[in-house]
């Protein structure tokens, strides 16, 4: 085991200084010399606003679009990682017609540019879909108040229709890449490990559960935690179905109060508040499995 500790050179401090070097120049000539007239006074009633009428501070609609748009990537990672996960399982499937079934959806799905399939499904497949099992007529007889719980998961109950279409749109063109990071898992698993549970007498649907998927996962973990920030980046597409996340949030500030550098500034660090926190969980748990893996 390399127990070496990493250093820090000289080079890494004269990269350091160069890097923040250019980031202020580059601030000082935005901040300067730039022909825009900064104005964050309208940015805080954004973010959160007192409500006279109730005498309660509410969340502003940048952080309501937050709000959407963390719903929308947790439930589009959890489906999407369901597909893929079955999706992934059939590409290594001992049974053809499995095997058909993932390369089809794999080679159609990763084809299509995200912008079409989020028309097809919700204009075309979507529409038909929430009307042929009752959600738009039961969002329509719904309200906020009396179902708080939906509310909290979904979002608005008048929304749920275009959410739903954009939950599921995201799970497929997602779980696509899902489909191809856990096959890659599993077929980096030695051949040992497939004998030597078959020698304990395990099934293959026993393998998979028990010795080959948490393999699998434990070492795609990195490239998984990438689609993962990957699919938090990717919902402001939905935003063109009027899907009022983050994203749509900003348009519309952005044309009431024509702050354009203000508005997708703010934007740009509620990204990265939700981002970077994915980004430190999956190293820390990352350096937690190393750690029992040298144990």
């Amino acid at each position: 085991m390399n127990n070496t500790k990493k250093r820090i050179t000289s080079l890494d401090i004269l990269l350091l200084a160069v890097i923040i070097g250019v980031l202020s120049t580059l601030s000082y000539y935005i901040v300067t010399q730039l022909n825009y007239h900064w104005n964050w006074s309208v940015i805080p009633n954004y973010i959160f606003r007192y409500d006279h009428t109730t005498d309660t501070w509410k969340a502003g609609q940048l952080t309501q679009g937050l709000l959407v748009t963390l719903r929308l990537s947790v439930w589009s990672i959890i489906f999407a990682l369901i597909i893929g996960t079955v999706m992934g399982i059939f590409r290594i499937s001992q049974r053809p017609f499995f095997r058909m079934i993932s390369s089809s959806y794999v080679g159609l799905i990763r084809n299509i540019p995200p912008l079409v399939l989020i028309f097809i499904f919700y204009y075309f497949l979507g529409d038909q879909l929430m009307n042929a099992t009752g959600i738009t007529d039961l969002s329509y007889s719904l309200d906020d108040k009396s179902f708080p719980v939906l509310t909290f998961l979904l979002g608005p109950v008048e929304q749920i229709p275009a959410f739903i279409s954009g939950v599921l749109t995201m799970s497929l063109f997602e779980g696509a890449y899902i489909t191809e990071i856990v096959r890659s898992g599993i077929e980096s698993i030695p051949v040992e490990q497939w004998e030597a549970s078959k020698a304990q007498g395990l099934n293959r649907r026993k393998q998979l559960i028990y010795i080959i998927l948490p393999q699998a996962f434990a070492q795609s973990l990195p490239t998984l935690a990438g689609q993962f920030i990957s699919t938090i980046k990717d919902s402001s597409i939905v935003s063109i179905i009027s899907i009022q996340e983050l994203t749509f949030a900003g348009q519309e500030l952005m044309s009431a109060t024509y702050r354009t550098f203000e508005i997708w500034s703010v934007v740009i660090i509620l990204y990265f508040f939700l981002t970077f926190p994915c980004s430190i969980a999956v190293r820390i748990l990352e350096k937690k499995m190393n750690r029992h893996k040298h144990d």
